[in-house]
């Protein structure tokens, strides 16, 4: 009790015995130390306009001062605001470089957002020596953009054989676009896209935004170009957030990402809207379980032959934030239990952006680990033998600074589809497409063979009726090379009798069907490539009764 007591008066008695000059810089500087204070916290709750007022109202006493200076510069960055950011940024650090650590660290990632590759790896060399191991920053943090920055500089100097280029104002607009997923014929398109559509209402609980609507367009044979985009027709869009992830080979299903807070989708799970026989989509459902569970699951793709999916979760007893699973069914309705990709895939930073090839085999990501240049890449990984080979980056053009991310490819592999955030496009992200011609991204090593483009793909469609009364058919249709070897499986839908295949081409087949109390089929079929676009070859199949 006596030391609160003269603590106070030893105070006043050092207050009374300073000037009046003297009393005021204690008091002013007692206020600024708690004004830092209140913008810290301000930082850190995210309410950064306040944090900059207040950071702005103590700069008024020392307009020089490079610690409050790079605050300021650090909240301008966590607001997206990039100009004010590196403006506020290079003033303190023109002062004072070391007053505020993070100057160089978020210098050196506007840096190499934007290009200035050199002037980024000085200002992450420069935090790095200046910060050291286990503070601010970890080591493993920084030695990750300079890793990304080295990678960018060895990408670019050594480009891909690929044209990049937009896919103009029939696709994109002035809003986020993003995701586009195309069938494995190359005809339709799916997209996402937060321009005015099916609500035309604004995200007010979240980012004061257009809620996401799911987009389509149809590629016209004639004008050799895809149509005007438009909302896709039917019941799979909503009045609330609606993003597609991928559309099947086949283009008769559609997985969708949903985030409903106050519905079953709560965290985020994959859902699946159907196509009819009218044309129209009907109303997105749930995947259930095991797929979806309590945690973030982020959408996926199904292969060609419909029987394993893979998809995006961070579900407990992953490698990192977001991992890619994958699961088989065991029933025509019934999945087994999921099975995560493994370390040569994963990595403790996000997965996502899943599309596999038509070959059943190739599977393209997106990711923030392995080589990454910076921001999200897409990557390829492929099964040989049970086995997912280490991720290859797809390189420069396709791969830049910025975010890049969900990449498709039609089945003659000749043209992808992704989407970015990199300069010159029409609004936040735009989708792109890729001229693949000279750059056979399925082959092992993605580059051009001198007799040939590698393997071309083709697709073996059809329907399975009733001989006896003209009804669909459920059947296993199983695939065979002229050697007798199974190259393939698949089933025909109960309810309308379809069934879709993906083959290598300029081969010949033997297709057999064995169904329960049916004459068993055992035909030959041969599968030529088209000497443009995708090669669809169509059989369809009566069973008659024994």
């Amino acid at each position: 009790m006596k030391r609160s007591i003269l603590i106070p008066a030893l105070l006043v008695f050092l207050l009374n015995t300073i000037s009046a000059q003297e009393k005021q810089n204690v008091i002013e500087k007692g206020e600024d130390i708690a004004k830092m204070t209140l913008a810290q916290q301000s930082f850190y709750g995210g309410d950064y306009q306040k944090a900059i007022g207040l950071y702005k109202d103590v700069l008024v006493g020392k307009p020089n001062d490079a610690n409050v200076i790079g605050h300021i510069g650090e909240c301008y960055f966590a607001m997206g605001q990039m100009a004010d950011a590196q403006e506020n940024l290079e003033k303190a650090k023109g002062i004072d470089e070391k007053a505020f650590p993070e100057t160089s660290l978020l210098l050196g990632r506007i840096y190499h957002v934007n290009g200035k590759l050199d002037e980024a790896l000085a200002e992450f060399n420069f935090y790095k020596a200046l910060v050291g191991e286990g503070k601010k920053a970890s080591e493993s943090d920084i030695n990750m953009y300079l890793a990304q920055v080295n990678m960018a500089k060895e990408s670019i100097s050594h480009p891909v054989d690929a044209k990049v280029e937009g896919m103009g104002d029939n696709i994109n607009s002035e809003y986020d676009d993003k995701a586009p997923m195309v069938s494995a014929d190359g005809k339709t398109l799916i997209f996402t896209s937060r321009r005015p559509g099916k609500s035309s209402a604004l995200d007010k609980e979240g980012d004061g935004k257009y809620f996401e609507d799911i987009y389509v367009s149809h590629w016209d044979t004639i004008k050799k170009m895809w149509a005007d985009a438009e909302l896709i027709p039917g019941s799979i869009n909503t009045e609330g957030h609606d993003a597609c992830t991928s559309i099947s080979p086949d283009g008769k299903q559609i997985y969708i990402y949903k985030n409903d807070i106050e519905g079953e989708s709560r965290g985020g799970d994959i859902y699946v809207s159907r196509l009819s026989s009218s044309g129209k989509w009907g109303a997105a459902k749930s995947m259930g379980k095991p797929i979806n569970t309590t945690y973030f699951e982020g959408g996926g793709c199904v292969s060609p032959d419909g029987k394993t999916f893979y998809f995006i979760s961070e579900r407990q007893g992953g490698l990192g934030h977001a991992d890619i699973y994958m699961i088989k069914k065991k029933t025509r309705t019934e999945w087994d239990k999921p099975v995560n990709l493994g370390p040569d895939v994963n990595t403790p930073e996000d997965e996502g952006g899943l599309f596999l090839a038509p070959d059943g085999k190739t599977l393209f990501f997106t990711s923030k680990g392995h080589n990454s240049m910076g921001g999200y890449d897409i990557f390829k990984t492929v099964n040989e033998n049970g086995k997912w080979s280490k991720p290859v980056n797809l390189g420069y053009p396709i791969n830049t600074v910025n975010n890049d991310l969900c990449f498709s490819l039609a089945i003659d592999a000749k043209t992808g589809y992704f989407t970015s955030d990199r300069k010159g496009g029409l609004g936040e992200r735009d989708v792109y497409k890729v001229d693949l011609t000279n750059y056979p991204v399925l082959e092992k090593d993605m580059a051009v063979k001198v007799a040939d483009n590698g393997p071309k793909m083709a697709i073996l469609r059809g329907d399975v009726f009733n001989a006896t009364d003209g009804k669909a058919m459920e059947a296993e249709i199983v695939i065979y090379d002229e050697n007798g070897q199974k190259v393939g499986s698949t089933s025909s839908s109960a309810e309308g009798g379809e069934y879709f295949i993906t083959l290598e081409a300029n081969k010949n087949y033997q297709v057999k069907i064995d169904a329960k109390g049916y004459k068993p089929v055992d035909e030959k079929v041969e599968v030529k490539a088209a000497k443009e676009g995708a090669t669809t070859v169509v059989k369809h199949y009566l069973l008659y009764k024994k």
